[in-house]
């Protein structure tokens, strides 16, 4: 990637608020940007989740609980 050309606008206190750069320089920013956005919604799409949720179910809140006191009693 070529470098890019910028301005730093400061504050009072030299602190940088602001950055300038060149407007072919900010289409080529954005079209990557635009480019990544569109790669991690398809990437999202494809992936699945499950959730699950241990409160909902007593029987698995109880093998959960049985299992942590067989690891703790080995430990």
């Amino acid at each position: 990637m070529q470098p890019i050309k910028k301005q730093f606008v400061t504050d009072e206190n030299l602190k940088p608020v602001a950055v300038i750069i060149d407007y072919q320089d900010w289409q080529k920013i954005e079209a990557l940007l635009q480019e990544k956005e569109e790669k991690l919604l398809n990437q999202l799409e494809s992936t699945e989740a499950v959730v699950f949720s241990p409160q909902a179910d007593k029987s698995a809140v109880q093998a959960l609980s049985d299992l942590l006191e067989t690891v703790r009693r080995e430990q």
